[in-house]
């Protein structure tokens, strides 16, 4: 989803999955960094650090809030330029 406000947009992706232990929140952006290593799929971990790099490269800011059991949502906001 997508909200508009005065200075910024916020965009929210979420998904209702496992979920992200608290202890690796703070990581989830770096590259290369998997949370779940017993995971079979595929992936290099470069995913979110790209999209970090992208969103900061614009002037915005990203996070990730999640429950385990009851998914994660990641959140970024982008300047409105005037």
């Amino acid at each position: 989803s997508a909200t508009q406000n005065i200075d910024v947009i916020t965009f929210i992706v979420e998904d209702t999955g496992v979920g992200i232990p608290f202890e690796d929140l703070p990581r989830v952006f770096e590259r290369f960094y998997k949370a779940d290593r017993a995971r079979s799929g595929g992936g290099t971990g470069l995913g979110l650090a790209i999209a970090r790099h992208m969103v900061e490269a614009h002037g915005g800011e990203i996070w990730a809030e999640s429950k385990e059991g009851e998914g994660s949502q990641f959140i970024f906001t982008i300047p409105i330029a005037m």
